[in-house]
């Protein structure tokens, strides 16, 4: 496939997912140890209305925005070796995390944040950074996958993996969530799901979560989860809300389990009570996504087990304002895509 000369990106100011800008600019040739990647499909995070809106830490200004994007590649450069032209990939979400623990170095890598993202029809990376997708995933599919599924890969199957037979307590049902819900499932985990509507619950019962709670008819929810388990409590938590919701992640939790801290998108700003936490021996892990080989293992558990991720909406590349806000809304389930030609 020939590469244009010219190619169209969105990049952001951080004034606001409404003024992203769409133009068109020259395409560079890869570098010996890059190759040029034809982006089909770009996935959107919660951490991406953030750089929109300029509260992301350390962020980039005037940057093509987003970091979860698949597609093809299409120019190797002279050193590359291992990969073809028309190979499906991804690059990771911290182009230079390949394996180990994320360094201050590693983050500045991030996609869509620190550097130029993926919200673009074409981009040159590292030939590291490069995971293939599964061969039973489209790239809509594959483009979920660096950031939301692997921060969930993470929690579920970090340096103490779930066992078959932990009980894990997922909040809401957003990208991480479903992911963290159904990798769980996959381990042999019990799963509980909380969310606000019925509706979205049901989605998370379909894929096999076998306790679901509404947190708005059921605002002592952390009661029902010892309910569920015995008064034991749950043996890890995918804690997207945050400090909002972090005492009754708490009181949910069994004495010595993982409170896996990845968002906070229920707000709050109060710190984590140091009593309760020595009290209960738990263990606070904060996540910041994963590597390639985390991702690579990842692929090997989702190609077993045939796991697709739960994609919501699709929306085109011009209207990706749009995609935004659907995104800021908060009505999807699971993942929000925008879809190159």
């Amino acid at each position: 496939m020939s590469v244009p000369p010219i190619a169209r990106e969105y990049r952001t100011q951080g004034d606001g997912h409404q003024n992203l800008k769409l133009q068109s600019v020259a395409l560079s040739k890869p570098k010996a140890t890059e190759v040029t990647i034809k982006i089909h499909a770009v996935s959107l995070q919660f951490r991406d209305l953030m750089v929109s809106k300029g509260h992301y830490p350390q962020q980039k200004w005037d940057i093509v925005p987003c970091s979860d994007g698949a597609g093809e590649i299409v120019a190797l450069g002279q050193d590359v070796k291992g990969w073809n032209v028309g190979d499906r990939v991804c690059p990771n979400f911290a182009l230079d995390h390949i394996h180990g623990d994320v360094t201050e170095d590693i983050k500045l890598t991030g996609l869509g944040g620190h550097i130029d993202g993926v919200l673009r029809e074409y981009i040159n990376v590292p030939v590291h950074s490069l995971v293939r997708i599964p061969e039973h995933l489209s790239y809509e599919e594959g483009s979920t996958l660096p950031c939301a599924a692997l921060t969930a890969y993470n929690a579920c199957l970090g340096p103490v993996p779930l066992k078959g037979g932990d009980y894990v307590l997922v909040l809401g049902t957003g990208g991480v969530s479903m992911f963290g819900a159904q990798i769980a499932l996959a381990s042999g985990a019990t799963v509980i799901v909380t969310s606000s509507s019925d509706e979205k619950l049901q989605v998370a019962k379909k894929l096999g979560v076998q306790h679901i709670i509404n947190y708005n008819k059921n605002v002592k929810w952390d009661e029902e989860v010892l309910n569920i388990t015995g008064g034991r409590g749950v043996d890890h938590i995918i804690e997207v809300g945050g400090p909002n919701t972090m005492l009754k992640c708490i009181n949910a939790v069994r004495h010595a389990g993982w409170i896996h801290i990845i968002g906070f998108v229920s707000g709050g700003d109060n710190g984590i009570p140091v009593g309760l936490a020595i009290s209960k021996a738990i263990v606070f892990r904060g996540i910041l996504i994963g590597s390639v080989k985390q991702f690579e293992d990842m692929n090997r558990l989702f190609t077993a087990r045939q796991i697709r991720p739960v994609i919501d909406k699709v929306f085109p590349f011009e209207e990706a304002t749009e995609a935004y806000a659907y995104l800021e809304s908060q009505k999807h389930v699971g993942k929000v895509v925008i879809k190159l030609t």
